[in-house]
């Protein structure tokens, strides 16, 4: 059976682009590769990981759109970081403190998390050394 090659991006839809964007780039210093309409109206912008290949897709609907009601635990992107308690405060200085967290869990690593504008979770990981 053929397989797949790659990931190449994982799409979150979101209702307010512009705050989607300013909290991936200034809470987590990820950058925009490009930006452009879909064929049916959307706004997209794709955003690169330091270290990465894979990219994440944000996606803003046409007005009108069912508005996106994130539950809770759905999903989640994780982020690997060096120092878990230096990131956090560099992240809250900037508005974005944790929503969970910090947790040591049975690895060693260190675990928290931050909440995107729609309600996504980011977990932070710091692992065990």
């Amino acid at each position: 059976m053929p397989t797949v090659l790659r990931l190449l991006h994982t799409r979150y839809r979101v209702n307010d682009l512009a705050a989607s964007v300013k909290f991936y780039t200034e809470a987590l210093g990820l950058a925009v590769s490009r930006r452009h309409t879909s064929p049916r109206g959307a706004q997209l912008v794709f955003l690169t990981t330091p270290n990465s290949a894979e990219e994440i897709e944000l996606c803003q609907m046409p007005a009108g759109a069912e508005p996106v009601k994130v539950q809770s635990d759905l999903t989640h992107l994780a982020f690997e970081v060096e120092n878990l308690e230096v990131f956090a405060a560099a992240a809250a200085a900037k508005g974005y403190p944790l929503s969970d967290g910090p947790t040591k869990t049975s690895s060693g690593s260190i675990i928290a998390f931050l909440d995107a504008p729609e309600g996504y979770e980011i977990e932070l990981i710091q692992k065990a050394r």
